[in-house]
């Protein structure tokens, strides 16, 4: 960003962010996904969260997460971390690796499908043709209303 004003960095960087709810600004930008855990993140209480939202990965996420010396020493690892700096919210709880550390198999299974559809895809849907009537139509896997015909 050489050359530009402070300024001007200010309105590029605001112009893409998306605000509350993950909405797309004018340039067509998405950088949040809403999405529903199939089972839910059981908190210390007992309370049960399943929705949240997880944002776009940076450079620095992908890069500094694999230098971690926790990866080094285990690189399964790297999904953990990778995932506790994409997910900003999952119900009233802001995840860090403990929280991630704890979710159910099925919803760790879950974060890391979309987080590879949303970072390598660009968007949470896939084509699905219904079985009973054999039309195809798009179902938002992030875990949104279900699909029908």
């Amino acid at each position: 960003m050489r050359g530009l004003t402070n300024d001007a960095v200010r309105r590029e960087t605001t112009a893409a962010d998306p605000g509350p709810g993950g909405d797309a600004p004018a340039s067509g930008l998405r950088t949040e996904y809403p999405f529903v855990l199939p089972r839910g993140y059981a908190d210390e209480q007992g309370d049960i969260h399943r929705e949240g939202i997880m944002r776009l990965a940076t450079a620095r996420d992908e890069i500094t997460t694999q230098t971690d010396p926790r990866v080094q020493q285990n690189p399964a690892y790297l999904t953990v971390l990778l995932l506790a700096r994409t997910v900003t919210r999952i119900g009233r709880v802001q995840p860090d690796t403990l929280v991630i550390e704890n979710l159910f198999a099925s919803d760790l299974a879950f974060l890391q499908d979309l987080y590879r559809r949303i970072n390598q895809d660009g968007n949470t849907e896939v084509t699905v043709d219904c079985p009973a009537c054999g039309n195809s139509f798009a179902v938002d896997v992030a875990g949104d209303a279900l699909g029908e015909c």
